[in-house]
């Protein structure tokens, strides 16, 4: 399943050496011939969980270092954002648990620093969710993308969705690129993309505002945008 993370970027990044990522299965771990890593849980009840043994002997393999944080994905974690993506971009050292079938055994959790979901839903096991994380969190590591800046201006990394952007060519079925984009006025261009990408944080994830110390530049835009005025 793991297969993406060694193509594009990530796998570039890996060929230099930037990043290293390693997979373990717990089921290498096993304590028994038919290499069994879940059970039935105590107390009846519907599904299978993982039991603890097979994680605690894989994760015994990492050896000892204080500073890993070790990531357990779970749907009832703290919802995965763009500021986690960089804080744990600034990690030494991250371990993923991934669980599967109808969850873990409570005691796996005593091995993690962080229980984080990607959302409000449930998936059959934490690989896809891991591997979210872990683009997220790689192409904020500097080296990784091959435009430094690109990063600084995705949607969420100062708070808001991104401006809407355009290539060539100028014009296709009679849709046109905004002429302020064309016109070589770098600080025009500027307050262009910051209206936009204020009126588009406005429009479709208003919440994302409520939390934000806009500059007074910014504050206006919002009044602007929120009267349906030009500004």
């Amino acid at each position: 399943m793991f297969t993406p993370l060694n193509t594009s970027l990530l796998g570039k990044a890996q060929e230099k050496a930037i990043l290293e990522i390693n997979l373990i299965n717990f089921r290498d771990f096993a304590i028994n011939k038919h290499q069994q890593v879940d059970d039935t849980p105590y107390g009846g009840g519907a599904g299978m969980l993982l039991m603890p043994q097979p994680i605690y002997r894989a994760m015994a393999t990492l050896g000892d270092n204080p500073k890993r944080r070790v990531i357990i994905l779970d749907p009832a974690g703290q919802r995965f954002d763009q500021k986690m993506a960089q804080s744990m971009a600034q990690e030494q050292e991250l371990a993923f648990i991934c669980g599967h079938y109808e969850g873990y055994d409570h005691r796996i959790y005593d091995l993690a620093t962080d229980v984080v979901s990607i959302g409000d839903f449930v998936v059959t096991g934490g690989e896809l969710g891991a591997m979210v994380m872990i683009d997220a969190i790689s192409r904020l590591i500097p080296g990784v993308l091959g435009n430094t800046a690109s990063a600084g201006s995705d949607s969420f990394s100062k708070g808001l969705l991104e401006y809407p952007q355009y290539t060539r060519p100028e014009v296709y079925d009679n849709k046109v690129v905004p002429q302020v984009l064309l016109s070589g006025n770098h600080e025009k261009i500027r307050q262009w993309r910051l209206y936009q990408s204020l009126k588009r944080t406005y429009e479709q994830r208003p919440e994302l505002l409520q939390n934000l110390d806009l500059p007074e530049e910014a504050q206006k835009m919002v009044r602007a945008i929120k009267n349906n005025v030009p500004c």
